[in-house]
Order: C-alpha cells, then sequence, then structure tokens
C-alpha cells in the first residue's frame, strides 16, 4: 500500500500530511524533525478533503472533523485517541479526566505518554488535554502551538482557571 504527503500552510505553521488514498494517518508540524522518507509519494489529491477540514477549522468554521483516520499506534494509545475525539470542540480535560473516562483511573502518566504519541493531532484533538491545575502542558507542536490551538476554539489561555471548560 502507498503512504501518500504533502504540505499544508495553517496559521499555525506548516503542517505536513500523511496517509494512505483513503485515510488520514499522521500531522506533522514544520520544524519537529519530519522529514518524508522512501515509500512516501508526494500528492495532494488524497489530502483534498482533510485540507478542505483542516482549513475550515483554521478559520473557526469546523467544530467536529468527519475524516477517515488510521492512527498506527498500541490497542492502548488507539483507545485514548478514541477517547480524545469524544471531547468537543471548546472544552479542555485534564489528564485524569482523560484516564477515568477510558475507565483506568490510576492511569494518568500512561494516557498522558500516549497522547503525546498521538500522530494526527488538531484532527485528534490532544491540544484539549491539560494539566489538573490548569496549565499547559507538554505538546508536540510547542505549547505557543498548542495555546493557538485553544484560542481558535475560543478557551482564553491566559488565566489558568478559565482553561477548564469541560462541558
Amino acid at each position: 500500500m502507498t503512504d501518500f504527503y504533502c504540505e499544508l500552510e495553517s496559521p499555525i505553521r506548516t503542517l505536513t500530511l500523511v496517509g494512505t488514498a483513503s485515510a488520514l494517518t499522521a500531522i506533522h508540524f514544520a520544524n519537529t524533525g519530519f522529514v518524508p522518507g522512501a515509500g512516501l509519494v508526494a500528492d495532494r489529491e488524497p489530502f483534498r478533503e482533510p485540507i478542505a477540514q483542516l482549513s475550515a477549522y483554521f478559520r473557526g468554521e469546523l467544530r467536529e472533523f468527519d475524516l477517515a483516520l488510521e492512527p498506527r499506534g498500541t490497542a492502548f494509545q488507539r483507545e485514548v485517541w478514541a477517547a480524545l475525539r469524544e471531547i468537543p470542540w471548546g472544552t479542555t480535560i485534564s489528564y485524569g479526566e482523560l484516564a477515568n473516562r477510558i475507565g483506568r483511573p490510576n492511569a494518568s502518566r500512561a494516557v498522558g505518554a500516549a497522547n503525546g504519541q498521538n500522530p494526527i493531532p488538531i484532527v485528534i484533538p490532544c491540544h484539549r488535554v491539560i494539566g489538573k491545575d490548569g496549565s499547559l502542558t507538554g505538546f508536540g507542536g510547542g505549547l505557543a502551538t498548542k495555546r493557538r490551538l485553544l484560542e481558535i476554539e475560543g478557551i482564553a489561555t491566559g488565566d489558568q482557571t478559565e482553561l477548564f471548560r469541560e462541558r
């Protein structure tokens, strides 16, 4: 099976989309070390819908992605990533709450590690998970990018108490 990639200029930075002819498998942020290697074919055609939906998201016109996704990871990681997709637009939760949601209340650190390995950020909204004290915590695209994504969703990031917006 051939994997494809293309670059997308976005308001947060250049994104590299990776996928098959039928599903998105990864989104990489520019300057994070990803270099398309052998086996990846440059082609925008497989990404017409992801590009359209991401562009609408960045304009504030899309709140929920409807894309074919094939995130590659362990069964536990995929369980965490599925739970991330259930966090509504414009809300945040803590790692502990995410662990509770998957029925593993003592697995906050493992959940955090799986969150950090999310191969399809933005679409699988790992940026909506924050520290239990309301602080912005690690994000593969950097904290400034995480802050900008939360701001796109209407979440003020200056006052930490404003970050908890569970609905």
